[in-house]
């Protein structure tokens, strides 16, 4: 596989396209528009095709942001301008693919439903074997995050055993340079080996301050915000750690982070955010209400009785997190797909 693009427009109000925008992953390419209906609401349309070409990363981010400004309140460069670029150093491009990527495996189990349903055999084939593409390379991706893939394992166990082995030659040629180099290169294995532990530990043990679908709000930049993913720890990039500041949070990168949905009236330029647990808190019954983002569509059934919001089933299984009901709240029909 050799990368999916996903490409894509959003419409004004007024008709009018943006640019488009593509970013890849494997090798499919995903095309969709926006359109907005009414108070918020947003009918996605979504393609997809088979493509061999390279990487444009980000530009989805830049046109999804470009016109929250157009629906949500105009330039974001406003009075909590300062404030807003401090938030959005928090942004995350590789969480809104995640999220985009989730969004087309619903799109295509609907298809193949749908194919199904009007006795169109070959083509629900031809489906089927891209959603297991796609789903294979989700699960590679999924472990690689994770740190504790059998295969990465393995590799740092089999190159700690040559080390220490070509460490006891050196000791025996009396090559004592070398031996030094072989003892660094230990040290460091061992303590790869060691984080990889850790990591595969904690997401097993892990337990969530806040859940899927909930709202919450930032302790430092005040937005409202949805949760719509978790990780055990921090899993973006050092160079996004750094960016972040993460390691200036009082537990660091070993704590629980959130992807969440950013209220786009606070602010349309972050749309996607990866946070720190603690630096989140549950919001208020009084910040509960109107919350608009173009992704809830469908990445949620609707609001509960506590005015969260509840998770499809597919994101609940994706995280391995159970179903929640609020107090009062009628069934929602977890053998529907909201795509």
């Amino acid at each position: 596989m050799q990368g999916i693009s996903v490409c894509g427009s959003v419409v004004s109000p007024h008709g009018t396209n943006c640019r488009s925008a593509c970013f890849a992953r494997n090798d499919l390419r995903f095309c969709y528009k926006i359109n907005p209906v009414s108070h918020g609401a947003y009918a996605w349309h979504w393609c997809a095709e088979k493509l061999h070409m390279g990487t444009n990363r980000g530009k989805i981010n830049t046109t999804v942001r470009t016109n929250a400004r157009w629906f949500f309140g105009g330039d974001a460069r406003n009075s909590n301008s300062n404030n807003n670029a401090a938030a959005r150093l928090e942004r995350s491009e590789s969480a809104n693919e995640d999220i985009l990527i989730f969004y087309f495996q619903l799109d295509v189990q609907t298809r193949i439903q749908y194919a199904l349903n009007i006795e169109q055999f070959d083509a629900a084939k031809q489906l089927r074997e891209k959603l297991a593409e796609i789903e294979t390379e989700v699960t590679r991706q999924r472990e690689a995050k994770r740190g504790s893939s059998k295969n990465e394992a393995q590799d740092k166990s089999l190159n700690l055993l040559r080390a220490r082995a070509d460490l006891q030659k050196a000791i025996e040629s009396e090559n004592y340079a070398l031996a030094a180099e072989l003892r660094d290169t230990i040290s460091k294995l061992e303590g790869d080996s060691l984080a990889l532990s850790a990591k595969a530990l904690a997401y097993q043990s892990v337990k969530y301050e806040f859940r899927l679908g909930q709202k919450v709000r930032h302790k430092v930049h005040g937005y409202r915000a949805v949760i719509c993913g978790m990780d055990p720890v921090c899993c973006e990039s050092k160079s996004w750690m750094e960016t972040a500041n993460v390691e200036k949070l009082s537990k660091g990168p070993n704590q629980p982070f959130y992807q969440v949905l950013v209220d786009v009236y606070a602010d349309p330029e972050l749309l996607v955010a990866y946070v720190a647990e603690e630096n989140l808190s549950e919001a208020e019954e009084s910040e509960k209400g109107r919350f608009e983002h173009p992704y809830t569509e469908f990445l949620f059934y609707g609001e509960d009785t506590a005015r969260d919001f509840i998770p499809v089933k597919q994101l609940r299984e994706k995280y391995d997190q159970p179903r929640y009901e609020a107090s009062g709240d009628e069934n929602d029909d977890d053998d529907t797909t909201n795509s």
